[in-house]
């Protein structure tokens, strides 16, 4: 009786084994969320700066990220318009700080692996704990893309850059919703703002 009983624990064990290892490192297919407009909150971690912010996707090459952190960036917005950037402070724009140069070079990374995916339908790559991993190489180096089974983004990697960016409370926005549209708002309610004080 003992001999079964070991027998049948071994035995689902095993068949256990084999479905968890199934599912990850095959190939999986999910519906194209990279081609939608989208906004996140994102944390970068790219070799000794650690940042956080926003990040908007209006459409291939319309990018924009804010930073809340760290101080030297916070408040920051570097805005991407068809491969350049310009920044901007409280409605104040500017050439690109010193500080804010390696997230700028890593975003047009981010970009170009984003975008590239835009005319797909769906995205196929490897299944990694319920996630699909999409592999790739830019001119900046290797990149591992991370997408949930919606098609949205998780993390971006570029291990031989030692940049790792994540992505939470990912959700579509308007398409028709422009950084221009939002910088006309932002900028009315300032010039309201310094005119009465």
């Amino acid at each position: 009786m003992k001999r079964l009983i070991a027998l049948s624990a071994t035995a689902i064990t095993l068949l256990s084994l084999a479905s968890c290892s199934a599912v990850t490192g095959e190939k999986g297919s999910v519906p194209n969320g990279l081609a939608e407009s989208f906004k996140a909150d994102v944390s970068i971690d790219l070799d000794e700066l650690d940042a956080e912010g926003s990040l908007r996707r209006y459409g291939n090459g319309m990018w924009e990220v804010e930073f809340t952190s760290p101080n030297t960036l916070s408040g920051v917005k570097l805005s991407f318009d068809e491969g350049n950037a310009e920044a901007s402070y409280k409605g104040l724009k500017f050439t690109v700080p010193q500080s804010a140069l390696p997230v700028k070079a890593m975003m047009l990374n981010l970009i170009e692996a984003v975008d590239g995916y835009s005319n797909e339908s769906e995205l196929t790559g490897k299944e990694e704990e319920g996630n699909i991993e999409l592999k790739g190489t830019l001119e900046g180096g290797d990149y591992i893309l991370e997408i949930d089974r919606q098609g949205k983004i998780v993390s971006f990697e570029m291990p031989n850059n030692k940049l790792d960016m994540e992505f939470e409370n990912v959700t579509s926005v308007q398409a028709e919703e422009t950084p221009a549209e939002e910088n006309t708002e932002s900028t009315s309610e300032e010039t309201s703002t310094t005119v009465s004080t």
